[in-house]
């Protein structure tokens, strides 16, 4: 007699989510496991889920099972990630015992066979690290997914970092231009200078700046979907004579100078083995007295995604998150001189959870644009990312940097005037 699921699969799932599970589960044949009543629960709806577990016996093989729809969550996405979160380890792997224990019962389910294709929307990068071949890569794989999914989150400034809210009622328009508005004083910015903006996105920094602040400004990025749109923003806007929007990688910068430069969740893509180059590129473009606003998420000791991660391989691959210590540090090096770090963690928070509820509210048009694959990888991704920054495991922070000049002046006010 063929075992119920649940009873065969039970040591898997208790070494997963702890003796004491903290969510229930229901499987394929309706058997479950865990408490009756909990905010959220986990649906292995396939026995394919075993199987993609089994040959990869970590946080991988659970990704491809829930991006392929083998498993789901339902109900609170938050709760459910948040008391997984707190009982299962960062790398997650199984022990020899419970993983015999779960071959045996998959034997005795009949669901052993051989291995499932990985999702399409999994990548592995090829090249050597952080070259812009393969910065390149990387960054399509995110970026360029589709405008139209993107602005079904984002709304309508299409901007993908951290807001500001400076009241707790605040929508996420009036969020996002409360944050560029604050990098624009903060850099100083005034009618006739000329302002970078460092992986750009769709146009959303260089285009307030020049609006509000009657700046000159040049975007960059290297993803193509970004740069068309950024471009087709600025014409629209009538901004075409002030904003130029470049397909550009960062190291490609030369023979040209800036009067304030903002870099607003690219950092992520630099890489540890490249952040000085990075900080010296920025700090020779930029003329003296002139600011550089860093603005990047961070976690203490940093942390490079493990190569069998979800992140690494259906989210950011190759990305990295740097001591905030550490990019102190860096930039100091460069040569510049530090001034001012903020920390925006809460806000992410919040940010986050607006893109989620967003998505969720757009969700049959976000799988008619992009695959339900897809649209799942994003939910799971900024759900789980929320409870990140909710539980302070990452944070973000803006810092300010000047490039002082050779008689030591820094042209910085004598006090803070954002």
């Amino acid at each position: 007699m063929t075992p119920k699921a649940a009873e065969a699969l039970e040591p898997l799932f208790k070494v997963v989510l702890g003796h004491d599970m903290p969510v229930g589960v229901e499987f394929w044949d309706g058997s479950r496991l865990g408490p009756t009543e909990s905010p959220a629960r986990v649906v292995v709806r396939s026995p394919d889920a075993l199987r993609r577990i089994l040959y990869s016996p970590n946080e991988l093989g659970f990704a491809r099972a829930y991006v392929w729809g083998d498993a789901d969550i339902e109900g609170d996405i938050y709760a459910a990630v948040r008391l997984m979160a707190d009982v299962a380890p960062d790398d997650l792997r199984i022990g020899l015992r419970p993983l015999l224990s779960t071959v045996r019962a998959a034997f005795e389910l009949g669901v052993i066979g051989r291995p499932l294709p990985a999702p399409p929307e999994e990548v592995r990068l090829r090249g050597r690290l952080h070259s812009k071949r393969r910065d390149a890569s990387a960054v399509s794989h995110h970026y360029d997914v589709s405008n139209d999914f993107y602005r079904l989150f984002l709304g309508s400034t299409m901007t993908y970092s951290c807001a500001r809210f400076v009241e707790a009622g605040n929508d996420l328009d009036t969020a996002q231009t409360a944050k560029y508005d604050l990098i624009c004083r903060k850099l100083g910015l005034e009618r006739g200078m000329r302002l970078l903006d460092v992986g750009c996105g769709w146009g959303g920094m260089v285009m307030h700046a020049a609006r509000t602040y009657g700046v000159e400004a040049v975007g960059i990025t290297i993803a193509r979907q970004q740069h068309e749109l950024a471009s087709k923003r600025v014409a629209e806007a009538g901004l075409a004579g002030q904003v130029e929007i470049r397909l550009q990688d960062y190291r490609d910068l030369h023979a040209e100078t800036f009067d304030a430069i903002s870099s607003i969740g690219m950092f992520e893509h630099v890489g540890l083995d490249r952040m000085a180059e990075y900080f010296t590129v920025l700090h020779a473009v930029l003329r003296d007295h002139g600011r550089l606003l860093n603005h990047a998420i961070s976690t203490p000791n940093g942390s490079r995604y493990s190569n069998r991660s979800f992140l690494a391989r259906y989210v950011f691959p190759d990305g990295e998150l740097q001591d905030v210590g550490t990019v102190v540090k860096a930039m100091q090096q460069a040569g510049f001189e530090l001034r001012d770090v903020e920390s925006m963690r809460e806000h992410y928070a919040l940010t986050l959870r607006q893109w989620v509820a967003n998505l969720e509210a757009n969700w049959d048009e976000a799988v008619r644009i992009v695959g339900e694959r897809r649209a799942r990888v994003w939910r799971l991704y900024m759900s789980g990312s929320a409870v990140s920054f909710e539980n302070n495991d990452v944070a973000i922070h803006q810092a300010l940097g000047v490039k002082t000049a050779a008689d030591g002046t820094s042209g910085m006010p004598l006090a803070r005037t954002w």
